[in-house]
């Protein structure tokens, strides 16, 4: 009886305000109504509901802010497993409709059967009716539970027009639809659209095939659904960089809010980010049993293929600077037929460099010696470096024939760069000073997509499918730093004019 009596009190706590200004305050603040619907898990020591609480209103009332400053219309969330995200959006849905019974949501899962379940949760909620507590939890009042009705009165599902995944309340033609992943949608558009854990496991993270038709399905499918100035949130484990998450960042940079929280803070502290929920000791025993690179997907949100990546980032330009900045490009030819040409240029000063174009092909030499021709022609270079290995001096050649021929161009003088250094050490070495001196044009992932990925998932250790990016562009940061020695070294007259 005495705990009965305990965890009364703690639910009940010391929130003796009148009944109206509670429910006034939980229509006016969603961490307030998921107070309100559940003291006993959205606790206040429990600061990464309350953050993920205020960050979906701010979200709904148009005042999250995007990175590149604009009002945020897109956000990503990542969470540890058991840590309140699916109960969360389940009220938050309730909510929603409460404050505006015309609201029209289309919820996407992984299969039908996790999104009707969704579906159902949220209708459940809005129908739920209250009966009085039995002793000893009854208080004078009744009021120990609260339910929807309580605070949203009014707001009722249409009768006749509750099945599981499609229903409308009362006054709407429509107000909720649960999809699987891939399914059909007709007929109908919304308000939000929220996409929650599209992915079943590691095995269909590492599918590219299955990645690709996900994006697809968002792209051709789900994005249409949305109307204009309407919201897209994506709730999943971050298993791969090539997710929708991944993808939809790098299509629309600056444009998403990333709610991304780790289950543990600070290993060495160990500081968790909800110890409530999982304890440093639980955490480190799962560490433990899991493979390394599925625990630190699911509980640290390190997609699986970025864990051993070579660069942890890039630099990034919005203009180039001001003042004379020369144009300096390096080539790496493909050396078989399954190696990639990989050409990059950009602009020197003081020390720095700024990527103005690249080349990354798999095509024939006849069609990348024409590209390169035109990239050296366009951003007018000053030098080119092409490393002559493999037939790379009959590349350099055609490549010099072209853009006299077609150009009528001689300002690019074309060296021919024999390497014969280890090709790894060299791209370890440069690693640093590619991520903080040489600069990326902010819309680079969309302009070079192909060099983007191989860029940003060089791995570190292990078996690369392409080293042809990082080798170019370490290439491209020798020159840029030792520039003058490597003119003196490798240029004989017979690569240039």
């Amino acid at each position: 009886m005495a705990g009965k009596e305990n965890l009364l009190a703690y639910l009940v706590g010391k929130d003796d305000r009148p009944e109206a200004e509670r429910y006034r305050q939980a229509r006016d603040s969603f961490w307030a109504y998921c107070r309100l619907m559940n003291p006993a898990f959205f606790r206040e020591d429990r600061p990464h509901l309350r953050e993920l609480a205020e960050t979906l209103q701010a979200l709904e009332e148009g005042t999250l802010k995007a990175p590149d400053g604009s009002v945020c219309r897109r956000l990503a969330i990542s969470e540890p497993p058991r840590h309140g995200k699916s109960y969360t959006m389940t009220l938050f849905n309730q909510w929603c409709f409460g404050r505006n019974p015309q609201e029209r949501i289309i919820n996407v899962s992984y299969n039908e059967l996790l999104s009707g379940r969704f579906s159902k949760g949220v209708r459940d909620g809005i129908e739920a009716t209250k009966i009085e507590p039995p002793l000893p939890f009854s208080l004078e009042k009744g009021n120990l539970f609260t339910v929807f009705s309580d605070i949203f009165p009014g707001v009722r599902v249409r009768r006749g027009d509750a099945a599981a995944r499609l229903w409308s309340l009362e006054g709407s033609y429509f107000s909720f639809l649960g999809a699987g992943m891939g399914g059909t949608i007709t007929g109908v558009g919304c308000r939000k659209l929220i996409i929650d854990d599209p992915i079943k496991n590691h095995l269909e993270a590492n599918n590219d095939a299955l990645l690709a038709e996900q994006w697809e399905y968002y792209t051709n499918t789900l994005l249409s659904r949305v109307e204009e100035g309407g919201c897209v949130v994506i709730i999943m484990t971050r298993w791969n960089t090539r997710d929708l998450v991944g993808r939809v960042l790098d299509a629309e940079p600056g444009r998403w809010y990333v709610l991304n929280h780790k289950a543990c803070l600070d290993e060495n502290a160990g500081t968790m980010l909800c110890p409530s929920l999982l304890s440093f000791d639980s955490w480190k025993e799962k560490k433990r049993l899991t493979s390394p690179d599925i625990f630190e997907a699911n509980y640290q949100n390190m997609p699986i293929d970025a864990q051993g990546r070579l660069y942890e980032g890039f630099s990034l330009y919005e203009a180039l600077p001001e003042g004379p900045a020369p144009v300096v490009a390096y080539v790496d030819t493909a050396d078989t037929g399954a190696d990639y040409l990989c050409a990059v240029a950009a602009a020197r000063l003081e020390g720095e460099g700024y990527v103005v174009d690249v080349v990354y092909s798999d095509e024939a030499m006849e069609t990348t010696e024409l590209a390169v021709a035109k990239m050296l022609y366009d951003t007018r270079a000053a030098e080119c470096y092409i490393e002559s290995n493999n037939g790379g001096r009959g590349f350099a050649r055609n490549v010099e024939r072209i853009l006299w021929e077609r150009y009528g161009w001689r300002q690019t003088t074309v060296i021919w760069v024999n390497q014969r250094q280890n090709k790894m050490a060299r791209i370890l070495t440069e690693s640093a000073y590619i991520q903080r001196h040489l600069h990326m044009p902010e819309a680079w992932a969309t302009r070079w997509p192909d060099y983007y990925n191989a860029m940003r998932n060089f791995q570190r250790k292990g078996r690369n499918a392409h080293d042809d990016a990082p080798d170019a562009t370490t290439g491209l940061a020798e020159v840029l730093q030792r520039g003058a020695a490597m003119r003196r070294r490798f240029f004989s007259g017979k690569g240039g004019r």
